[in-house]
């Protein structure tokens, strides 16, 4: 059973330790692959920041290969993790939205990564691998309503969207009511009572939802057992470690795929005292030293187990990181260096260029930098192909393998184009002209920022796709990434004499990419982002779901 099927949703501790009882030697490399949350580029010392220490990222990077063209194939968690787990553009399995929900909202919502998507993981458990996950992905677990003040913040749309249809069918219930009495129509008295009761239930159902979110929907699961709930944010951490840990020990005779996904650095930030005040940018810069050391203690689990040279181990972010959260005067999101943009936003370099580190010795060089295009979805064929497996061969896969790269076999990626999606929009195209070795990115639509002059959408705390949150380019923003990376300077379309040959290069692009896509069930719909009671995971009886099962003591393992 791999990482599929809507049975997993919101699982922070789901590890397989193997269906299938493993008797050859290990011979197969083992893959740990390490995913930071909303984690900015310019975060980490090996990208250029010199002002967080993050020692064991460092040392990772100097040990291996640095990508510095890794790019998010989406701007938020939920389609990025996607496309992560599938190697395809969270558009063709529907995990992806623009009406207000671009994750899943509830752990009693019906959508979910469809049945019909096969996961790397779920290739290699067939190969003989163990697979685990242990952490957080946005369609198994929302880590966000473990506080629910970050939550209704920065769920202003959805909430905003339940209060308009409550109101609709208020408005409804009052003029059926006035049609009855005026006698201008005949309508029986019955179907506008349970017409009313239907909402007046509408309105309590997501109403307390989100009163009684930390308790319905944060939650920490082994396998499909709850054994905690609400989750205590304080331990969790150490909880991730212990859980990583025990799997790296337990399985280290035989193959396996570890995917450690930390809470680290969304917010809430929760930081262990250990860490506490320990950073020069406060609790942001405190998290993001908390998660090297995690790093470093996952590192040093496979180093001493003797599993180095048979273990590619692959460091990155979902995508980057959150401009627009603040406490109080204080910026409690990340920073993405030089480049323009941050969470949420499809286009602008900010929201998708991610930090991307591999080390496997023997296999890939050391202290090595890789300038070429690349994304997560590379991941997918990269291990499966590792791993023995094949990829399937009845839908597109988007992903491409990283190792002609990593092991300098090839000079340049096989992306020639990457498609940018904000929800289901396409927001922007970039085109890597191999022959001159220019990267092209033309923006056909880009996010409005509030305030003005800002770089954000300070507004709405995180940028929309369409609507009036966005201008459309007739003539699109055309920018030389080789030469502008910050996105500063856009090529003049009435001066510049490559801006009509390469812009209209990226539209056949656009429209022969556009001739794979096919219309599936939008997972993140509104109806598929409803709470329904009966798909309510419950530790107890319902409402009242309570229950701890873990050592009250894991917290010494990072405290």
């Amino acid at each position: 059973m791999g990482f599929t099927g809507r049975n997993l949703i919101f699982q922070v501790v789901w590890y397989l330790s193997g269906s299938i009882l493993i008797t050859a030697s290990n011979t197969k490399p083992n893959f740990v692959l390490l995913l930071a949350d909303d984690l900015g580029i310019g975060d980490i010392g090996c990208y250029g920041n010199t002002t967080i220490r993050t020692p064991n990222i460092d040392k990772l990077a100097n040990d291996g290969v640095i990508l510095t063209q890794h790019l998010a194939a989406a701007p938020v968690c939920t389609p990025s993790r996607a496309a992560f787990m599938t190697g395809r553009y969270p558009l063709r399995s529907g995990m992806d939205s623009c009406d207000g929900a671009r994750n899943l909202k509830w752990l009693g919502a019906s959508g979910g990564l469809p049945h019909n998507e096969t996961t790397f993981a779920s290739i290699l458990q067939k190969q003989g691998y163990s697979t685990g996950l242990i952490g957080t992905f946005e369609f198994w677990f929302l880590c966000l309503t473990c506080r629910p003040a970050g939550l209704l913040k920065i769920d202003a749309p959805f909430r905003a969207q339940l209060k308009l249809v409550t109101q609709i069918m208020a408005f409804a219930v009052m003029t059926l009511v006035i049609v009855k009495y005026s006698n201008m129509i005949p309508i029986n008295g019955n179907v506008i009572f349970y017409i009313a009761l239907f909402t007046i239930l509408f309105f309590i159902t997501w109403y307390l939802k989100y009163g009684f979110v930390q308790y319905w929907s944060c939650i920490i699961m082994r396998n499909h057992e709850i054994i905690e709930q609400p989750m205590k944010v304080e331990r969790t951490s150490s909880q991730i470690m212990r859980e990583t840990l025990q799997f790296i020990d337990r399985n280290k005779n035989s193959p396996f795929l570890l995917i450690v996904s930390f809470l680290h650095v969304h917010t809430p930030l929760v930081t262990t005292k250990a860490f506490t005040g320990k950073s020069k940018h406060g609790p942001y810069g405190d998290n993001v030293e908390e998660m090297d050391f995690m790093v470093g203690s996952v590192v040093n689990a496979i180093d001493n187990a003797g599993l180095k040279n048979n273990t590619m181990i692959y460091f990155a972010s979902d995508h980057g990181g959150h401009l627009e959260v603040q406490d109080g005067i204080f910026q409690t999101g990340g920073w993405n260096g030089i480049y323009r943009g941050g969470k949420g936003m499809a286009g602008w370099e900010g929201g998708i260029r991610v930090p991307g580190i591999f080390r496997w010795p023997g296999i890939i060089p050391s202290n090595a930098q890789i300038d070429e295009p690349t994304s997560l979805m590379d991941i997918y064929p990269t291990v499966v192909n590792l791993g023995g497996g094949e990829l399937p061969n009845d839908r597109v896969i988007d992903g491409r393998s990283l190792m002609p790269l990593l092991t300098k076999k090839s000079p340049h990626s096989e992306h020639e184009f990457l498609f940018h999606y904000c929800g289901t929009h396409l927001h922007a195209v970039r085109w890597h002209q191999k022959e001159s070795g220019a990267i092209w990115k033309a923006h056909f639509v880009t996010p409005n920022f509030y305030p003005e002059g800002s770089v954000g959408c300070y507004d709405i705390v995180i940028c929309a796709c369409e609507g009036d949150h966005v201008t459309h380019h007739n003539l699109p923003l055309l920018f030389d990434l080789s030469a502008d990376p910050s996105e500063s300077n856009p090529l003049d379309p009435h001066v510049d004499p490559q801006y009509k040959a390469v812009l209209n290069r990226i539209k056949r692009a656009v429209a022969e990419h556009q001739e794979t896509i096919s219309m599936v069930p939008l997972q993140l719909s509104f109806l598929n982002n409803l709470w329904k009671p009966w798909l309510q995971p419950c530790c107890g009886t319902f409402p009242f779901c309570w229950c701890d099962k873990e050592d009250s003591n894991v917290t010494e393992i990072l405290g």
